[in-house]
C-alpha cells in the first residue's frame, strides 16, 4: 500500500450527508454579493470605449488596464486561499470589498492613465480576497451538493458581469466617467451582506475545527502525487483555452462590432450583454449537470463543443455573430464550475487553495490574454484576433488525459 493511500485510509474524508439541507440563505447572499462584486468589476472593460476616446489610448494601453486589474487578483488569490486554509479569516470578506469600493471611487475621479491603473489594481485586490473565501463558504453551505452550490455562487458573478456593460451603456456612457461613483453604493451593500455571512462563517463547526488545528482531518488524495500534479496542469491548460478566448470577447467584442459592422457603442454594449447573459446561464447549468453526470463529461462538452461555433464566428454577418456569440457563451461557460469542483475533489481539504488557484489563474490568463490580444490587434486588426482565437477550444482534447476520480452516478 502506497504512503498516499495509507494516509487517505487513516484520515477519511468528511463528506456531508447527501440529505443535508443546503443553507440557501447563505448561498443566495453569496450569489448576490458575487453579482454586486462582478458587476462593479465589469464596469472597467465596459467603459474602455469612453477611456479610449477621452485619454487617446491605443489597444495596448487598454490591454494593460485589464492586465493591471486581473494580475493583481491573480497573484493574490492563491496566497489568500493558502493562508485561509490554515488560518480562517471570516471577516476578510467585507474588508476586501472595501478595497473595491475605494477603487471605484478613484476610477470615477481619475484624471490620468496612471490613476486609472491604480484604481484597477484596487478593484483587483478586492476580488483576490472575495473569490477564494466566498467559494469556501459556498462549499460549506452546500449540503454535499457541491456543483449546485458553486453554480449558484457563479450565477451571481456571471449575471453581474452581464449587467455591468448594460449599466455602462445607459448610465456611464451618457453621464460620463464620474457616474462610476454611483456604483460604490453596490460595493457598500455587498460589505453589509458579507458582514452577516462572515458571522455565519466564523460560527461554523468547520471554522472552529480549523482554528483548533483539527483540520488535520485535511484529507489526502488517494491518487499518486504525479497523477494529481499532471491533472492540475491539464486543468490549468484547459482554463487557458477557455479564459483567453472569453477575454477576446469580453475585452474587445464591442470594438470588433464597431469596427466590422459600424454599429453604435450602445448597440455593441447590448450585444456584449447578450453574450455575458449567455455566460451566466451556461455557468449555472454546468454545476447541477456535473452533479448528475460527472464533471469530466461537462468539461469535454463545454470546451471542445464550442470549437465549431468559434471557427464560424469571424466569418459571420452581424445577425449570426450575435447568435454564435450567445451559443459560444452558453457552451463554454459551463466548464468553469465543473473544473473548480473537479479540482477541489482532486485535492480534498484544500478548498481555499484550489479556489484561489483556479480563480486567480483565470484572472491572470484573462489579463495576459487581453494584453497580448491588444498588441495583435494594434499590429493587425481586431478581426485577426478572432480568427486566431477561434482555434483555442481545440485544446479541450486534453480532457481525455484527466483521471476518472468520481463515483458512478
Amino acid at each position: 500500500m502506497s504512503e498516499n493511500t495509507a494516509t487517505a485510509t487513516a484520515i477519511p474524508q468528511a463528506r456531508p450527508a447527501a440529505d443535508s439541507s443546503t443553507t440557501f440563505a447563505i448561498l443566495i447572499s453569496l450569489s448576490i454579493c458575487h453579482l454586486l462584486n462582478d458587476m462593479n468589476q465589469s464596469l472597467v472593460p465596459a467603459i474602455y470605449p469612453i477611456l479610449k476616446t477621452t485619454y487617446g489610448l491605443d489597444f495596448w494601453q487598454i490591454g494593460m488596464i485589464t492586465l493591471a486589474f486581473q494580475m493583481t487578483a491573480s497573484m493574490l488569490q492563491p496566497v489568500v486561499g493558502l493562508v485561509t486554509d490554515k488560518h480562517p479569516r471570516p471577516f476578510s470578506l467585507p474588508v476586501g470589498m472595501s478595497c473595491s469600493l475605494v477603487g471605484l471611487l478613484m476610477l470615477s475621479q481619475a484624471t490620468s492613465y496612471g490613476m486609472i491603473l491604480v484604481s484597477a489594481c484596487l478593484v483587483g485586490v478586492g476580488s483576490s480576497v472575495f473569490h477564494p473565501e466566498s467559494s469556501r463558504v459556498a462549499r460549506m453551505a452546500s449540503g454535499g451538493r457541491y456543483g449546485f452550490a458553486q453554480s449558484l455562487f457563479q450565477l451571481g458573478g456571471s449575471t453581474g458581469s452581464a449587467i455591468g456593460p448594460l449599466l455602462a451603456a445607459f448610465i456611464v456612457a451618457p453621464r460620463g466617467q464620474t457616474s462610476i461613483a454611483w456604483f460604490s453604493a453596490a460595493a457598500l451593500l455587498a460589505m453589509l451582506l458579507l458582514g452577516n455571512i462572515s458571522l455565519w462563517y466564523s460560527r461554523h463547526p468547520a471554522t472552529a475545527a480549523r482554528r483548533g488545528k483539527r483540520a488535520a482531518s485535511v484529507a489526502v488524495s488517494s491518487l499518486p502525487r504525479k497523477t494529481v500534479v499532471t491533472a492540475l496542469c491539464i486543468l490549468l491548460v484547459l482554463l487557458f483555452s477557455k479564459n483567453v478566448y472569453t477575454s477576446s470577447l469580453s475585452s474587445y467584442y464591442t470594438f470588433y462590432l464597431i469596427d466590422k459592422f459600424h454599429v453604435t457603442v450602445q448597440s455593441a454594449q447590448i450585444h456584449l450583454f447578450a453574450f455575458l447573459g449567455a455566460v451566466a446561464i451556461g455557468t449555472f447549468a454546468g454545476g447541477p449537470i456535473g452533479d448528475r453526470v460527472g464533471r469530466k463529461p461537462v468539461i469535454w462538452f463545454s470546451i471542445l463543443g464550442a470549437f465549431p461555433f468559434a471557427l464560424m464566428l469571424p466569418y459571420a454577418d452581424l445577425f449570426w455573430t450575435g447568435i454564435l456569440s450567445v451559443v459560444i457563451g452558453l457552451i463554454l461557460a459551463s466548464a468553469f464550475t465543473a473544473i473548480l469542483v473537479y479540482a477541489q475533489e482532486l485535492l480534498p481539504g484544500r478548498v481555499g487553495t484550489v479556489a484561489g488557484l483556479v480563480f486567480g489563474f483565470s484572472f491572470g490568463l484573462g489579463g495576459l490574454g487581453a494584453a497580448a490580444l491588444g498588441r495583435i490587434a494594434d499590429y493587425t486588426s481586431i478581426e485577426t484576433v478572432y480568427r486566431v482565437c477561434s482555434f483555442l477550444p481545440v485544446i479541450g482534447l486534453l480532457t481525455a488525459l484527466l483521471p476518472d476520480i468520481e463515483k458512478k452516478r
